[in-house]
C-alpha cells in the first residue's frame, strides 16, 4: 500500500512566511489564513503594541495586501475568512464574501459551520463560489457541508480541527478519520467536490497521521513546515500506525445522507468548540479594529 502525498497548505497570514516555506520545502500548494493569524502579522503587532486600533475599512485594506502579497507567491488556493458571530446572518457573509472573492485567481471563503453559515455557503457555491468551511469539530458539521457544496462544480474544503478537539481531551485525528470515511460512504449516492483539509495540526504526529489516513489537504504551520524539512520531509507508509495516548478515542458516526444541508442540524451550545471557536476569531478581529 503507497500512501499519497496530500495537497501541502501554510497556515499563516504572514506573507514572509510564505516565501520562507516555498524556499524551506520547495513549493506549497496554497495558503490557510484566519483572524487569528493576521492578528500575528509583525506589522498588526506593532498596532496593537502601540494600542492602536484600525476602522473596519483599514483592515479589509490590510488583509486584501496581505493575500494580494501571498498571491504573488504561490498559484494555489488562498482561503480568506469573514467576519462572524452567532449574530452574523448568511447575507452579512455573502456581502463580505462577495467582495473578499475578487482579492486573488483562486480564493476560497472561509464560512464558520453554523446554521447561517452554511446557508451563506449554498448561496454563494451555486454562483460560482469556492468555500473551506471551518470550524469543523463533529461529523454533522461535515455532513452538512457536503450537502451544502453539492449543486457546485468548483472544488471546495471542510476543515476539521485536530489540535482543538486534542486540547479538550478527544482524539482530533479520529475526526479526520471518520469524516474521510463518511464522505466515501456519501460518494456512492451524490458526489460533491468538497475535499478534507486537516486543520489545526499542532505536531507531526498530527501530519504523518493525517497523510496516513487521506486527507485530501493538509494546512501546516511555519513551525511544523520546519520540524518536517529537519525529517527530510518523511513520509508514513503502510506500517505507520496513528497513536494518540491519553485522548479519548471519537466514535464514528454512520449518518444518513440528506441533499439538503437544513436536514443536518448545527446545534448551538454555550462553551462547545465552535462556540469558543468564533468567539476567539471575533476577539481577535476587534483587538484590531474598531468592529
Amino acid at each position: 500500500m503507497s500512501i499519497k502525498l496530500p495537497k501541502i497548505f501554510l497556515d499563516s497570514g504572514n506573507p514572509e512566511e510564505t516565501k520562507r516555506a516555498k524556499g524551506l520545502l520547495g513549493h506549497i500548494d496554497g495558503q490557510t489564513t484566519n483572524p487569528s493569524l493576521v492578528a500575528k502579522h509583525p506589522e498588526a503587532q506593532r498596532f496593537l503594541s502601540q494600542g492602536k486600533k484600525l476602522t473596519e475599512e483599514e483592515l479589509l485594506k490590510f488583509y486584501r495586501q496581505i493575500i494580494e502579497e501571498i498571491g504573488r507567491e504561490i498559484a494555489g488556493s488562498i482561503s480568506v475568512e469573514v467576519y462572524a458571530d452567532w449574530d452574523s446572518t448568511a447575507s452579512q457573509m455573502l456581502k463580505q464574501a462577495e467582495k473578499m472573492f475578487t482579492w486573488g485567481r483562486n480564493i476560497h471563503i472561509k464560512f464558520p459551520t453554523t446554521e447561517e453559515g452554511l446557508k451563506a455557503a449554498s448561496e454563494f457555491t451555486k454562483n460560482g463560489g469556492r468555500v473551506n468551511m471551518t470550524l469543523v469539530f463533529n461529523q454533522t458539521q461535515a455532513a452538512a457541508s457536503y450537502a451544502a457544496t453539492l449543486q457546485s462544480k468548483e472544488t471546495h474544503f471542510v476543515s476539521p480541527f485536530i489540535g482543538r478537539l486534542d486540547d479538550r481531551g478527544v482524539n482530533g485525528l479520529d475526526l479526520v478519520k471518520n469524516i474521510i470515511k463518511l464522505y466515501r460512504k456519501f460518494n456512492k449516492q451524490d458526489k460533491s467536490n468538497i475535499l478534507v483539509l486537516a486543520a489545526s495540526i499542532r505536531t507531526l504526529q498530527h501530519l504523518y497521521s493525517s497523510i496516513f489516513m487521506g486527507a485530501d489537504v493538509v494546512t501546516i504551520p511555519f513551525k511544523i513546515a520546519q520540524e518536517w524539512v529537519k525529517e527530510e520531509k518523511w513520509m508514513p507508509d503502510k506500517h505507520y500506525r496513528p497513536s494518540q495516548s491519553g485522548l479519548k478515542y471519537l466514535k464514528y458516526e454512520d449518518l444518513a445522507f440528506y441533499n439538503n444541508f437544513e436536514k443536518y442540524k448545527i446545534p448551538h451550545i454555550e462553551d462547545d468548540l465552535l462556540d469558543e471557536g468564533l468567539k476567539k476569531f471575533v476577539a481577535d478581529w476587534k483587538s484590531l479594529a474598531k468592529i
